[in-house]
């Protein structure tokens, strides 16, 4: 059975300030990556929100001693930080590199946008959950989202749904509203999973599904923009 740490001196804490016996393996928490502590926190924040995740639970069930999380990231705050950074940042730098430099057509460019992100948002449906609590409340987290991730990330697309406007290839479209149809709209069933597999059985997350979802949502809202489309020709709603 593994010796416990002298009385005083918490497990997983490095530096020669801990005895070991003969032979004696590091202390798990050593042999935890960031990644992982990473991952694990990114999935309690957007399943419980900031509140209901305590650092003391996520330290047992990521399996390190009681003081590790704290000894890395210093302190909640800074755990979540440091799992947003994590997550959106890789996902910033993939849609980074989303636009063809072989299609020449801006609007075959915005339906790979959609399309692309739809199927990045399969592979990290956290990111959209942590949106959708965050997004609640205009807290200090939301801006260091919006302000970091969100607006660089759309930044682009508001440029291209002007030009494509600019030029009458599609309806002025806000950017808050496209936004909400292809983020929190097409992507929605990547997070709301259960309720996706009432509508049915099947996964959304599954790599076929996915693909067959992303193109058709891609379609729909390319299509519905579209003012030589037949949905473009029919009476507007009164504003």
């Amino acid at each position: 059975m593994e010796p416990t740490p002298e009385a005083g001196q918490p497990a997983g804490v490095s530096g020669g300030q801990r005895r070991r016996g003969p032979g004696r393996p590091p202390a798990t928490g050593d042999a935890v990556s960031a990644q992982s502590i990473l991952d694990a926190a990114l999935h309690a924040f957007a399943t419980h929100g900031y509140d209901g995740v305590s650092v003391r639970t996520l330290n047992r069930e990521v399996g390190v001693s009681h003081s590790l999380i704290n000894q890395r990231f210093g302190s909640k705050e800074g755990l979540w930080k440091a799992a947003v950074d994590h997550g959106f940042g890789q996902i910033t730098r993939d849609l980074a590199g989303v636009f063809d430099p072989t299609l020449t057509d801006p609007l075959e460019q915005l339906r790979l946008w959609i399309r692309r992100f739809l199927e990045l948002s399969a592979q990290h449906p956290e990111l959209v959950g942590l949106m959708n609590i965050e997004g609640r409340q205009d807290t200090p987290r939301l801006a260091y989202l919006y302000t970091t991730y969100v607006q660089p990330a759309m930044s682009p697309i508001a440029g291209l749904l002007e030009h494509l406007a600019d030029t009458g290839r599609i309806r002025r479209v806000p950017l808050r509203t496209f936004h909400f149809l292809v983020v929190h709209g097409g992507a929605a069933s990547h997070t709301l999973t259960a309720l996706a597999e009432h509508f049915d059985p099947s996964s959304p997350l599954a790599t076929d599904e996915v693909a067959r979802h992303a193109a058709l949502v891609a379609d729909l809202l390319v299509d519905g923009l579209r003012l030589d489309s037949p949905s473009a020709t029919r009476p507007r709603s009164p504003e």
